[in-house]
């Protein structure tokens, strides 16, 4: 007899998140040099850390035996002058991921339903299963929230609509006009989560959604410091909302979630609107290349609207293979339902150089 057998029920129900290969990983699987691997698989920033945070990071070394300050004082203070909002309207995560099982873990259980589409990002199933709650997916209008779709269909036991924007893992986004139609017909006491992990890097003109914290309504913005600012490895996110709201969400937080790290490289990397003006440049070049490159090959591709693209190859998990072997790491979408598609962040030029490369070559053998 196994203690396994008197695992949750609700958890025999979810099959892990599967993240992008590390390079390491791949290299010791292939016997290859991890400097000749081009990961483009986790739409991780291709430029490293911003250098203000970096700065910061190696300035603070010292303070490492130091536990970090559980209510992020110095970081809430920056932020709050940085969105001219109150510190109130914050809480931090270790990553926004955490931010998510936070929402899930206050508002979904057995009985109640989470809304999301179809082909957004997985960790939205994941947490309400994890919770017991019923996990409503809607039809997307090709690879786009369908927005009018979802306000018309709104079980009446929803507690919580996630809707990712721009969306991971396809790219694309709805515009301001979309979401104030939509907002229109949500109920008032359903929380709407705007999932902006890509707001600093997106392509596009970016809706106001938090214009909706200030006035009230039941929603949360969440962003990142992973895309934008280069810090995933740190693992830090935050989100936006009305303080009773966040006092909710403060409850299932953890004293030290945050490390001391992650919120001074976070403050400091706030200053750094010349590295995000240069990453935003770095993926407008690249998008234009690889978009090319599609056009010229023939190739179906959505649109993007941020830092990595969704492209049609037949077989995602073989074009994956093949191109793991020859040294560039993209992300098969067979997990989301996608199994003709491969989702590619841009690079450097070097390493679009070398993705475009190789993947002419797969193409011929697919």
């Amino acid at each position: 007899m196994s203690v396994v057998k008197y695992l949750n029920p609700h958890l025999t129900k979810i099959t892990p998140y599967q993240p992008g290969r590390p390079i390491e990983d791949v290299a010791r699987e292939l016997n290859m040099n991890p400097g000749d691997i081009v990961k483009i698989a986790s739409n991780e920033c291709p430029l490293g850390p911003s250098p203000k945070a970096a700065k910061a990071m190696k300035n603070a070394i010292k303070e490492m035996h130091l536990y970090p300050d559980g209510g992020a004082y110095y970081l809430r203070k920056k932020i709050s002058e940085y969105y001219e909002l109150p510190p109130e309207n914050f809480i931090f995560g270790n990553g926004s991921n955490e931010l998510l099982i936070f929402i899930a873990q206050c508002f979904l259980h057995p009985g109640v339903s989470a809304v999301m589409s179809a082909h957004a990002f997985a960790i939205y199933k994941i947490a309400a299963k994890m919770f017991g709650a019923d996990a409503i997916e809607f039809p997307m209008c090709g690879l786009t929230h369908d927005l009018n779709a979802i306000s018309k269909g709104i079980p009446e036991n929803t507690r919580v609509i996630f809707i990712c924007n721009p969306n991971n893992p396809t790219g694309s986004m709805v515009n301001e006009r979309q979401i104030d139609a939509f907002m229109k017909k949500v109920p008032d006491d359903v929380l709407v989560v705007f999932d902006e992990a890509y707001a600093e890097v997106c392509l596009k003109k970016m809706p106001d959604t938090i214009r909706y914290v200030k006035e009230g309504r039941d929603v949360i913005v969440l962003r990142s410091f992973s895309k934008a600012y280069g810090l995933a490895g740190l693992r830090i996110g935050y989100g936006i909302a009305k303080p009773e709201i966040i006092q909710a969400i403060e409850k299932p937080r953890q004293p030290f979630n945050v490390n001391r790290m992650a919120q001074i490289a976070a403050a400091a990397a706030l200053d750094d609107k010349a590295f995000v003006k240069k990453s935003l440049r770095n993926y407008k070049k690249g998008a234009e290349l690889v978009c090319d490159f599609c056009k010229a090959m023939g190739l179906t591709f959505e649109p993007p609207t941020a830092n990595f693209m969704l492209i049609k190859v037949g077989n995602g998990a073989k074009a994956f293979q093949e191109l793991e072997k020859r040294g560039v790491i993209v992300r098969p979408m067979a997990p989301y339902m996608l199994p003709e598609w491969i989702r590619v962040t841009f690079g450097t030029e070097a390493e679009n150089g070398k993705f475009i490369r190789e993947m002419t070559e797969v193409l011929a053998c697919l």
